[in-house]
């Protein structure tokens, strides 16, 4: 496929899997306001195996959208209702591939996005191949991309018979809560904060991802994946790769692919010893979890990466569900100060070390935490600098608005490509492999105290930051 195909505008979306929960969930309601943005230019086709009507897909696309609380204007949803068509058929049947066809007969370059489970990808991307449809499509997969590094090869093989890499687009949807362009943008654009941005001044760095919530009904989902492979390996893995690569060397998605596989290449393989699980009580009581299971709810480690840039700065990673807050996080904790013995006034306390916060979900913001005299607290003590993007620069899209419209537009920049996925795995594979004892911990509570461990030497976790 030449580079003019995939960057051409899709003319066509088909939706495999749309009456699914994901679906119901995210997309109509990403599509929609797409389509109050006026960037939505195709018809769109959803294809499943339920019985419906194309009315009965547009009253479900309608409830979806209300549903997530979003206010719906009668105008714009009859544009986007137009645009909505229905294909019924079994994924396995060629038939369905062909009546598909014939949906979107004319269109040069259709997106299907496989709303559906790994295991049918290659079934669906079969089908479409030999019905002729994938020449100059583009195709967009859910997570995950395998349970570990065996299966991604074997699921990219699967997939990679009937198309090439470039075709592809595999969904991260954090890749769209800050956008990875917003991320970079903001290390490299600013001069005041890229050249501090290393082993030379930062310290440590530390990813949080607190979900309040727990399991809940998802039992039968959750409990043979556990917080590793539902969050770590993928969402947050990524977001250590923004945090820590190189500016990319030019404009185009496949240097800034090259910049996140160097990070992930030059780390070493996760160690076990600095690993900690947990599991909130009462996960065992949920319907669908296994008795006795040793599943994971909280992951917290510590990571290394290899280069030039962060050499000897540990990365730590927590993430866990019936934390207090929810909130995710990027945090920089710089280099500790000197006692400051010039200022006999405050005495023997050294100066703090400052901190910069990112946070990305689920609202956007920065804050630079500084050491500071206060006249409230009769000397130094932190004060905190903070800026919410909702309230300075306005709204931003919702994620899979942002990994919707790069898919149809033929960027993909904000995809995964699959030499960093064999990389991710590479680097959880031990975690998996030896897992330690998993502890219990009360919900609300921060995880199990053995977590704490992990900063030895460093400190403690700092944060969430936490609007008030």
């Amino acid at each position: 496929m030449s580079a003019s195909d995939r960057a051409r505008a899709a003319d066509a979306l088909v939706i495999f899997g749309i009456t699914g929960d994901l679906a119901k969930v995210m997309t109509f309601r990403s599509l929609y306001r797409l389509e109050a943005r006026g960037l939505l230019t195709c018809p769109i086709v959803g294809v499943a195996v339920s019985d419906w009507s194309e009315d009965d897909l547009r009253s479900h696309a309608r409830s979806a959208i209300e549903n997530t609380g979003q206010a719906i204007d009668e105008s714009v949803f009859g544009r986007f209702a137009d645009r909505l068509s229905y294909v019924q058929g079994d994924f396995s049947d060629p038939a369905l591939f062909a009546r598909v066809g014939e949906a979107i007969k004319g269109a040069k370059q259709p997106v299907f996005y496989l709303e559906i489970p790994p295991f049918l990808f290659a079934t669906v991307i079969k089908g479409l191949s030999e019905a002729g449809l994938t020449s100059t499509a583009r195709v967009v997969v859910e997570k995950p991309f395998g349970h570990d590094l065996e299966s991604a090869r074997e699921l990219a093989a699967d997939i990679h018979q009937y198309i090439d890499e470039s075709q592809l687009y595999r969904i991260d949807h954090f890749l769209g809560k800050m956008g990875l362009g917003e991320f970079l943008y903001l290390r490299f654009a600013n001069s005041n904060i890229e050249p501090i941005w290393n082993r030379n001044h930062v310290a440590a760095v530390e990813i949080t991802m607190a979900e309040s919530f727990g399991v809940e009904d998802r039992g039968h989902f959750y409990d043979p994946v556990g917080a590793l492979r539902d969050v770590v390996v993928n969402h947050l893995m990524q977001l250590l790769a923004a945090a820590a690569m190189e500016a990319p060397a030019g404009d185009d998605a496949d240097t800034l692919k090259d910049a996140k596989f160097a990070v992930f290449r030059s780390m070493p393989a996760a160690d076990p010893e600095h690993y900690v699980r947990g599991q909130y009580d009462g996960y065992l009581d949920i319907d669908g979890v296994a008795s006795g299971s040793t599943t994971e709810t909280y992951a917290a480690m510590r990571l290394e990466i290899d280069n030039w840039r962060w050499a000897g700065v540990p990365w730590f990673i927590r993430t866990g569900k019936r934390l207090p807050f929810t909130q995710t996080e990027v945090r920089l904790v710089f280099r500790r100060p000197p006692r400051l013995g010039f200022l006999p006034s405050i005495g023997n306390r050294a100066p703090v070390e400052s901190q910069l916060v990112i946070k990305l979900d689920p609202i956007t913001g920065i804050r630079l935490i500084l050491d500071a005299h206060r006249a409230d607290k009769g000397g130094p003590q932190e004060i905190t600098l903070d800026m919410e993007f909702a309230e300075e620069g306005g709204e931003g899209p919702t994620p899979y608005e942002v990994l919707l419209l790069a898919a149809m537009e033929g960027d993909s920049a904000p995809f995964t490509r699959q030499d960093s996925v064999e990389e991710t795995w590479r680097i959880m594979m031990p975690l998996l492999e030896h897992p330690p004892p998993v502890h219990s911990y009360a919900p609300g509570s921060w995880g199990p105290k053995e977590a704490d461990e992990l900063l030895r030497g460093i400190g403690t976790w700092r944060g969430p930051w936490v609007a008030s």
